[in-house]
């Protein structure tokens, strides 16, 4: 698969070492060129601009600080139109740890209108470092990771690349859920910041004991 990354910063550099090791072909671009050409020439990639890498892109990262995603949409204009985009970014401020979009309206929803992508939300709710190891393994159980998004192919290829990572997929709905995955985003960012592991994560998979369709008793 063809990836372009947007962001060279810690989430960018995980998660693109991880789908290069896996045989993807990367292209990357950042706010900071010698920064996107250090990465590139470790994954064996290439590093271009922003127009280059949209063109580029079978599927796109974007992977940024809230703070600048205006800028970064702003420069991609068409160049993702109807093409499968992961957003893995939080639009969460530090002094509160509250969301910065509108009540009921995600980041991801936002990226969807403004690029005219196929915006699925996806790895946003652990630090880098989780995403750097090999595979990401708690207790015994693959980490899960939660997605939504609209698009079913655009799902198909964020449920790959979950997959190449080690990690357990797990669809839960469409992209108006985006929303529940940044605000529990923030909980997460609270802790890190709290001085919690960075290997903090929600494990959301656990078997059910009881009828099928039936949730099991809480004592």
């Amino acid at each position: 698969m063809r990836i372009g990354i947007f962001g060279a910063g810690a989430m960018a550099d995980a998660l693109g070492t991880q789908w290069a090791a896996a045989g993807h072909e990367l292209m990357i671009t950042g706010r900071t060129p010698a920064k996107a050409r250090a990465l590139a020439d470790r994954w064996g990639a290439r590093a271009g601009d922003v127009a280059e890498v949209a063109e580029f892109a079978e599927v796109a990262l974007i992977a940024v600080l809230h703070q600048d995603i205006a800028s970064v949409l702003t420069g991609i204009g068409d160049g993702l139109r109807s093409k499968a985009i992961i957003d893995c970014n939080n639009p969460v401020e530090t002094a509160h740890f509250t969301l910065v979009t509108d009540a009921g309206r995600s980041m991801a929803q936002d990226i969807a209108r403004a690029t005219g992508g196929h915006v699925v939300k996806a790895f946003n709710l652990c630090h880098a470092r989780v995403w750097e190891m090999r595979p990401p393994v708690f207790d015994g159980r693959r980490l899960v990771v939660p997605y939504c998004g609209d698009h079913a192919a655009a799902c198909e290829r964020a449920k790959r690349l979950i997959t190449d990572l080690g990690c357990e997929p797990l669809p839960v709905g469409d992209l108006r859920h985006a929303h529940h995955l940044e605000a529990m985003a923030a909980i997460v960012i609270s802790l890190l910041f709290g001085g919690h592991d960075p290997h903090t994560v929600f494990n959301l998979i656990q078997p059910a004991t009881g009828r099928a369709g039936t949730p099991p008793e809480v004592a």
